[in-house]
């Protein structure tokens, strides 16, 4: 068992971490405490330490991309002392209309550890029993990605993407990407596009993207885009870049009958043109979190090497360094994900 008190992150304000002890909890009927080895560094994460994140609170303790081990659980439970496993960090009601849908990922009281309630950047948490999901074979690391993937999963899933879409990504950062990673299992006719040309070369040397598109300020998207797809405009569109302008663009740059997956976010207002939304009979989607079947669904892709992560990780720091290094990684250009070390 660990000692009685443990060190933990936690952000004070914007641009501020500092360390406090305090008490570690023991778990109550139901729920599980589990020690945090790897920490998956999230893009929510790094607009709450900038100041902008919806939904947000501080002072808060970051981190719900977690990689554990079981230490005690409390309760009926599968899972045993030692056991690796990942956290499903959607806190819902089990009795709220949303979830007796099935729908636990956008549940009307949800709270989401490291945004709503305090996450995973200390020693040790106690969580829900059944919000952990158990590997036999998935490294600790991957368990740090498994929820980043179930972002991109659920996205996907929520597109109804098939093989005949023509399909095209905006923003090529990590959530990008881990929609990439399962989109390419529905369709192979993909574009992405990015303001960054590291970003969209990683693109064309681990997924094989031969349409990739630069952004470039104040231009136009739409003759790239046709290009990329044989002078048509594409069926399916996912917009992974929370940025307003981007995701306003969409409704210019989608085919007749196609349909938009927000899956960034921003704090504000997106507004469109109506005619030209009903002109071209267009399907508005937003996706949020992931559920538990993809918790699943992605652990398997892992474990059976559906899906390659070894390209994912570029950056890595030690819990106790995330005041001093945080800063500096979040703003290196080359940062595809970064790991925090627990152990």
């Amino acid at each position: 068992m660990p000692a009685d008190y443990q060190n933990e992150i936690r952000l004070e304000e914007p641009h501020r971490f500092e360390t406090n002890s305090a008490l570690v909890a023991e778990p109550a009927e139901g729920e599980t405490l589990i020690r945090i080895r790897r920490i998956g560094v999230c893009g929510t994460d790094i607009h709450a330490f900038h100041g902008r994140q919806p939904f947000f609170e501080y002072p808060r303790i970051l981190g719900h991309e977690l990689g554990a081990e079981v230490v005690a659980s409390q309760g009926h439970s599968d899972l045993s002392p030692g056991d690796w496993v990942t956290v499903e960090p959607y806190l819902n009601d089990p009795e709220s209309p949303a979830s007796r849908k099935g729908k636990t990922n956008c549940c009307e009281s949800l709270r989401v550890l490291g945004v709503h309630t305090d996450g995973g950047m200390r020693p040790y948490l106690t969580v829900p029993t059944t919000k952990l999901h158990r590997t036999g074979k998935a490294t600790l690391d991957q368990l740090a990605l498994v929820e980043m993937l179930c972002i991109g999963q659920h996205a996907v899933n929520r597109s109804f993407a098939s093989p005949t879409d023509r399909a095209l990504i905006l923003g090529t950062g990590p959530i990008g990407l881990s929609v990439l990673t399962f989109l390419q299992n529905r369709t192979q006719n993909v574009a992405v596009a990015d303001i960054s040309e590291t970003r969209l070369e990683f693109c064309r040397e681990a997924f094989g993207i031969e349409e990739t598109i630069l952004v470039e300020p104040g231009q136009s998207l739409e003759p790239s885009v046709r290009d990329a797809f044989g002078g048509e405009l594409p069926d399916l569109l996912f917009d992974a870049t929370g940025n307003r302008d981007s995701m306003a663009s969409t409704f210019d740059l989608a085919a007749h009958g196609a349909r938009i997956v927000f899956v960034g976010l921003f704090q504000g207002e997106v507004r469109f043109d109506d005619p030209n939304f009903h002109r071209r009979e267009l399907t508005l989607l937003a996706s949020r979190n992931a559920t538990a079947k993809e918790f699943g669904e992605v652990i398997s892709a892992i474990e059976t090497r559906a899906i390659d992560t070894s390209a994912w990780v570029t950056h890595r720091m030690a819990l106790a360094d995330v005041p001093a290094e945080f800063p500096k990684t979040i703003a290196d250009p080359s940062l595809r994900k970064a790991i925090i070390d627990c152990d």
